[in-house]
């Protein structure tokens, strides 16, 4: 009872870590592709060990046609035509037996899968397998693959034809594999006594001489197997006994019952996992190292992109404050004819064309104002008069300077990616090369705005100063021909009584006083209106080059972008090996975990 219990959690073990590893190993199968440098041969590898995490013993019979391994094979499943049988080939196909709920066959390119519902089954797996004279002629590849995966193989002969010269070079060829071959002598039930021991010591002195030690060798008859486990009677016990099958079901029982061989075909597919994991990370880090390289590339180009911008940057600062300074000379200009034509000295001339404006007699005076004349005189708008030329050597020369960063970006980017390993370079996508066309609208977009600002400085300003002082002349003289009456009616109403001449005389100072402070008024104002078109001038200023500034920004937008993708291809492929490099060393890195629980877990198991 306790044995049967210390089976069952040996059983139950057992499949828990099969289906971890299968789990692994499928998890693997989807991660190792992906690594580059990696071998197809350990994709193979990785595909053995998931056959074997999938399957349980796997035993393989080979042997000479009509040897009888189908009928062995249906009479240890109790299935008298799950296989075909007969004296002449039956099996022209591998075919692999397995359990199922139902009976069913599966075809594919390389074998048939026949899954029926067997305890045998659940503890083995069978593969049938043509004659061994097609096997390694017609079948060699997947008859080889199968023997590689195998846990025992089982050489199926006539008892009657035992050793022969071909069984013999059969067995050579099993030794290669270096697999537990056990010998099944078929047919065993036409031999005497005496002739089946002389046929067992042969075999087991020619199995020694062929592979170096003395295999196991069965005498068995698939006949009496048949007639022992009939469908839907009990098993014949001594029948089956007599048949020699029940040398499987002891073999069996001994080596799944075995720890330490469980835990071994357990190990089978884990070590091979463990060697392509190692592979694998190790290919990884390799590229880790080459990441280094990958991301110098990226990081230089992004350092020659960051200096681009700071040099297109300087260029457009350069021509926004030259047109500042021009705007600045302008204001300056201006507002010191504007101040020069409100002097002490102009006060007379202020007061006449007042009195014109007033009067309606400006013709007498001149159809020209003074202000406009020292305006015109200061050549105000002569550095305005060259914002056009100014502002047009900014497209250019951004032009010249995105052409040629293009070009040396090209011409790096080239050098560098014929310096990637070939699996590298098979991944760019796209062409690194110069843009076939420059798009200049940014810039010539903005001329009209700016020309219209250009004619706002030239023309509208120094129209609303001649407005202003033309203002503050009508005011002035208005002011003054105010005081003036002030003064006659003074003097015409002067008293004759002796305190009158002290009245008087205060009164007529009052007026004097009056008409100074409007002299000064006046004076003041033209101060005003001197620095209100300073102010506008700044203002104009402002908008010209924020403008210049936005269309200059999106040309160097542009520009950066026609450098970025001139060299996207290395770029995008940068980044995309730094990104499947790490996602891969992640990815491994939990692997390797994952295959150290299952270490310890097949440490554990008893």
């Amino acid at each position: 009872m306790i044995a049967e219990k210390q089976a069952v959690k040996l059983v139950t073990q057992y499949e828990s870590i099969r289906r971890q590893e299968h789990e692994l190993i499928t998890r693997m199968l989807e991660v190792i592709p992906a690594v580059d440098g990696l071998g197809e041969d350990r994709l193979a590898q990785l595909r053995d060990a998931l056959f074997h995490a999938d399957t349980p013993y796997l035993m393989v019979f080979v042997g000479p046609f009509s040897s009888g391994k189908s009928s062995l094979i249906n009479a240890l499943l109790g299935a008298n035509d799950l296989l075909p049988m007969g004296i002449t080939p039956t099996t022209d196909r591998i075919t692999m037996l397995r359990w199922g709920e139902n009976s069913q066959r599966m075809r594919s390119g390389e074998f048939d899968t026949v899954f029926y519902p067997s305890d045998l089954l659940n503890r083995v797996s069978f593969v049938d397998t043509p004659g061994l004279e097609s096997v390694f002629t017609q079948h060699e590849e997947q008859t080889r693959r199968f023997l590689h995966r195998s846990d025992a193989v089982l050489l199926v002969m006539l008892a009657t034809q035992a050793m022969t010269a071909a069984n013999l070079k059969y067995l050579q060829l099993l030794k290669e594999y270096g697999k537990t071959v056990i010998v099944v002598l078929n047919q065993a039930d036409l031999l005497t006594a005496e002739e089946a021991e002389k046929v067992m010591e042969y075999v087991a002195d020619q199995s020694r001489v062929q592979l170096g030690y003395k295999s196991e060798i069965w005498l068995t008859s698939a006949k009496l197997g048949l007639e022992a486990r009939q469908p839907d009677t009990p098993l014949d016990q001594d029948l089956w006994e007599k048949s020699g099958l029940n040398q499987f079901e002891r073999y069996l029982d001994k080596q799944v019952g075995d720890v330490a061989r469980l835990r071994q075909k357990l190990q089978t597919p884990l070590q091979i996992a463990q060697s392509v994991h190692q592979s694998a990370l190790e290919q990884v880090r390799s590229g880790q190292s080459a990441l280094d390289k990958y991301q110098s590339i990226s990081e230089n180009i992004e350092r020659q992109l960051g200096g681009f911008l700071r040099e297109d940057d300087r260029v457009v600062d350069e021509v926004i404050s030259e047109i500042s300074r021009k705007f600045e000379v302008a204001a300056s200009r201006g507002s010191d004819a504007v101040r020069s034509g409100f002097g002490v000295g102009q006060v007379p001339r202020a007061f006449v064309r007042g009195v014109g404006e007033i009067t309606s007699l400006r013709r007498l005076v001149g159809s020209t104002s003074a202000i406009r004349r020292a305006l015109d005189d200061s050549k105000f708008d002569e550095p305005l008069g060259e914002l056009r030329e100014t502002a047009g050597t900014l497209a250019p020369r951004l032009e010249g300077k995105d052409l040629q960063d293009v070009d040396d970006l090209v011409k790096y980017a080239d050098r560098e990616l014929t310096e990637l390993p070939e699996s590298v370079r098979e991944k760019v996508i796209g062409k690194i090369q110069s843009p076939a066309q420059y798009d200049r609208r940014a810039l010539q977009d903005a001329a009209q705005p700016l020309d219209a600002l250009e004619t706002k400085a030239r023309k509208e300003l120094p129209d609303h100063v001649e407005k202003s002082v033309q203002s503050a002349n009508v005011f002035f003289a208005a002011y003054e021909i105010i005081l003036v009456l002030i003064g006659i009616v003074v003097l015409i109403s002067q008293p004759s009584t002796a305190d009158a001449p002290s009245l008087w005389l205060y009164l007529l100072l009052g007026v004097v006083v009056l008409a100074l402070l409007g002299v000064a008024g006046w004076i003041l104002r033209g101060l005003i209106i001197a620095n209100k078109f300073s102010s506008r001038m700044k203002q104009t200023s402002n908008a010209y080059t924020d403008v210049l500034k936005k269309a200059a920004n999106k040309q160097v937008s542009y520009g950066m972008q026609l450098r970025r993708d001139s060299v996207a291809p290395l770029t995008r492929l940068v980044e995309s090996q730094t990104s499947a490099l790490s996602r891969q060393l992640t990815e491994l890195t939990e692997i390797g975990t994952k295959i150290v629980e299952i270490e310890g877990a097949l440490t554990r198991m008893k």
